[in-house]
């Protein structure tokens, strides 16, 4: 838990029972309190960014797709080689 091992959680406790004095307990549970649900509403915040965040590149890679395999169609369109066709001359009706 956050790089500290039960032992030393263990001695945190042990110095911090000895050093607070016996009526100022009740504060600094409230305090302890209102440190771990900030905590726990910014780690909410964070996943609920991080899930839109993921929500919105799903939604957006599908669309990526399409453009690449559009752009993909078209530019084998344009690397095919033209089919040659007869050129056909027109007669003009004109007089000599």
């Amino acid at each position: 838990m956050f790089g500290i091992s039960v032992a030393e959680l263990c001695v945190i406790i042990i110095v911090a029972v000895l050093i607070v004095p016996a009526r100022n307990w009740p504060d600094v549970a409230r305090f302890l309190a209102r440190v771990v649900k900030f905590v726990r509403g910014i780690i909410w915040k964070i996943t609920d960014a991080s899930e839109k965040i993921k929500t919105q590149i799903d939604l957006e890679k599908p669309i990526d797709d399409l453009i690449k395999t559009t752009t993909d169609d078209i530019l084998a369109d344009f690397s095919l080689p033209r089919k040659k066709t007869k050129s056909v001359k027109r007669k003009t009706g004109r007089a000599k």
